[in-house]
């Protein structure tokens, strides 16, 4: 069979852009008003999509950041959205077969509530829930949770490497008739179960992990089903592949159990101008202010606000933010490209891929990634909502399924059966067996 390309539409609500909601064809407040979220939903679900995937922050970024040696402020809007676990428990209802995947940080939040609300959110849907398991980027997140300063990077790692088995052991506490005392004593939880649901349709939720840092790929060769990356070349896809297929393979994991989606930003015209001239109105709305910022935030603590902004990178201290996202920045320094150019890139797609083109360039451009082995899909932002994802569902869909690189019909009425992971064996039962 022709290996299939699979999408998630991230939802970055109102707008994957900075200030995408200011376009003119933008509806600001899907951020809010749960009933553009359902139409958001139906049509991801009309394109046959894997799933809707939703970006969170227990913070409103910039809120509580220092970069450098003086706070600094952005002017921005649009930063209150709905929470998305709750979110996506409610769209369960009103969807049939889309997946339905929400962030949610194991630096501050405990295991039993995330296993409860998720599994939850998973038997309402029949089996369609992902969990984004994030270790937090936002320092701002630290201070709403007593504490002065975010988790360092290693910590956090260790912290969530324990927080997902405790979940998972929660999640297989009650299978049938069959109930299993967790009794868990680590170094950061202490947790007895179980759990007081049972195991879902699906078996347990998907879960998705988006660390692209050496650590954040190890945790995801052993615990996730899908990876949210940002390879923005087909060389570095192919390689980001090839080694999480070696990681993967040292935890007895096939590498075809562990789906790669790099994010893209597709902006599709219906004729090449017409791509182009939407590109180039995107571009302008990006502020080079915010641009600056999000540059700053990855700094390492650096106050780049005291170098010329048309001049190179300079050489950065190390990040507690977000590591593979920092190294990024560095390659774009080494390439020749000023802060104030990369400070565009970061502003206008969150530092993933932008593609421009008709249908059957985009087309094109997915299939190259797709049969180069350099990912098995993309999750898709857009620039503001819902028409970018309309077009992409109405013009590129038919492209793809036309060259039989994409389904007509869902596989199957849970998210690991669309997705094609297996359901995992209860981690109990696993256990009892490795010692008899």
């Amino acid at each position: 069979m022709t290996k299939q390309l699979r999408f998630g539409a991230f939802m970055n609500v109102p707008c994957c852009h900075p200030t995408g909601w200011r376009h003119p064809e933008a509806v600001a407040e899907s951020d809010l008003g749960f009933e553009h979220l359902v139409h958001l939903a139906r049509v991801a679900e009309r394109g046959k999509m894997d799933a809707m995937f939703f970006q969170d922050s227990v913070a409103i970024p910039g809120s509580a950041a220092t970069y450098g040696a003086k706070p600094f402020r952005v002017r921005s809007g649009r930063q209150a959205h709905i929470e998305p676990v709750s979110g996506i428990a409610a769209l369960a209802a009103v969807t049939t077969h889309v997946g339905l995947i929400s962030t949610c940080t194991t630096s501050y939040n405990e295991p039993y509530n995330v296993a409860r609300r998720f599994l939850t959110a998973d038997h309402i849907s029949g089996g369609r829930i992902g969990w984004n398991l994030v270790t937090s980027q936002a320092e701002d997140e630290a201070v709403n949770f007593g504490r002065d300063s975010h988790f360092e990077h290693g910590e956090r790692y260790d912290r969530a490497a324990e927080f997902h088995d405790v979940v998972v052991g929660l999640w297989d506490s009650v299978d049938g008739d069959q109930r299993h005392v967790l009794d868990h004593k680590g170094e950061h939880f202490t947790v007895r179960g179980p759990l007081d649901i049972a195991r879902s349709p699906q078996g347990r939720p998907v879960i998705a992990q988006a660390g692209s840092s050496d650590v954040g790929m190890e945790l995801a060769a052993r615990t996730a089903d899908m990876v949210f990356t940002a390879q923005t070349t087909v060389k570095e896809g192919q390689t980001f592949c090839a080694d999480m297929a070696k990681r993967t393979a040292r935890y007895g994991r096939a590498p075809d159990h562990v789906r790669i989606f790099p994010g893209l930003m597709p902006v599709v015209g219906r004729t090449p101008d017409e791509a182009r001239q939407k590109y180039e109105q995107l571009r302008g709305l990006v502020d080079d202010n915010f641009g600056l910022a999000a540059v700053s935030r990855l700094a390492g603590g650096l106050d780049l606000f005291k170098f010329d902004p048309d001049g190179p990178l300079p050489e950065l201290p190390p990040s507690n933010a977000a590591r593979a996202r920092q190294q990024m920045v560095i390659e774009m320094g080494r390439r020749g490209m000023t802060i104030r150019q990369i400070g565009r890139v970061l502003g206008m797609s969150q530092g993933h891929r932008v593609a421009y083109g008709t249908a059957e360039q985009l087309a094109d451009d997915m299939q190259e990634w797709l049969e180069a082995g350099a990912c098995d899909g993309f999750n898709l932002l857009f620039a503001h909502y819902p028409k970018p994802l309309e077009e992409f569902v109405d013009l590129v869909v038919p492209e793809l399924q036309r060259r039989g690189i994409y389904r007509t019909e869902y596989e199957g009425t849970t998210l690991r059966a669309n997705l094609g992971v297996p359901v995992p064996p209860n981690s109990f039962v696993a256990k009892q067996r490795a010692h008899a």
